[in-house]
């Protein structure tokens, strides 16, 4: 009985200490942090905020072609929440659907296109900010507390009556689906993001001249879809919260 307390122990132990890859860690405070992840997370939010900032800067009447790429982004932008939050309520919610847009698709493409691996750290490496499961959690939880906050701000207390539509047997379903949304944004988005780098750092690694450039074009190409994929879902279930329901 004792051999078996101790291996069920021993267990426990060795799978809470199970890592994915090499992290550098940062203490702050009372926990323990992935530097590589905010320090890469830090460069999309410069390259955000300074190409922002030159792109605006001498606003004219007739665009200039910088000018002309924000406003392009922007109407983007706000079609794609217009479209999934309804033409009334949707001016809120642009700067939120449109910081999760950008700094996804940033994040994305930076892992991609921006030598970061060559950047040595005592531990680990860097990669895009997305590449690691912390981030897109946090981007998925950020999406309910969104959405909730949508709801209970639009109907108060009345938002959760929508937890007993159309029957009451369905409660736990509803429940459910609350816990259902941000798993599925997070590991969607961690795992296709996961797996292109992988698979472009294997073909690196057999075939290193002519095979990769192709994956790394469909990479591109696909983290630009997650990116968008991540943002209408997000404008939908906050279109879904504020939808009134006769």
């Amino acid at each position: 009985m004792c051999n078996l307390c101790y291996i069920k122990s021993l267990l426990k132990y060795q799978i809470a200490a199970v890592e994915v890859g090499q992290h550098l860690y940062w203490k702050i405070g009372n926990f323990e942090v992935h530097a590589q992840v905010l320090i890469t997370s830090w460069i999309v939010i410069g390259l955000i905020l300074g190409l922002t900032f030159l792109a605006t800067q001498d606003l004219q009447s007739i665009p200039t072609q910088n000018q002309n790429l924000i406003e392009y982004i922007l109407e983007f932008i706000k079609d794609l929440t217009k479209s999934q939050i309804g033409e009334l309520e949707y001016r809120p919610w642009i700067p939120f659907i449109g910081t999760m847009f950008l700094f996804i698709f940033v994040s994305n493409w930076s892992g991609a296109l921006i030598p970061l691996k060559l950047v040595q750290l005592p531990n680990g490496e860097l990669a895009a900010p997305t590449n690691d499961i912390n981030t897109t959690v946090a981007l998925a939880l950020l999406t309910s507390v969104a959405y909730f906050y949508a709801g209970l701000s639009k109907k108060g207390l009345s938002y959760f009556g929508k937890y007993i539509k159309p029957t009451p047997i369905l409660l736990p379903i509803n429940i459910l689906e609350d816990f259902t949304k941000p798993l599925s944004l997070s590991f969607r988005l961690f795992g296709n993001i996961l797996a292109d780098e992988l698979v472009v750092a294997v073909l690196v690694s057999l075939v290193p001249l002519v095979v990769p450039i192709p994956m790394m074009f469909l990479g591109l190409f696909t983290s630009a879809i997650q990116a968008l994929i991540f943002a209408t879902l997000a404008a939908a279930y906050i279109g879904e919260s504020i939808e009134d329901h006769h």
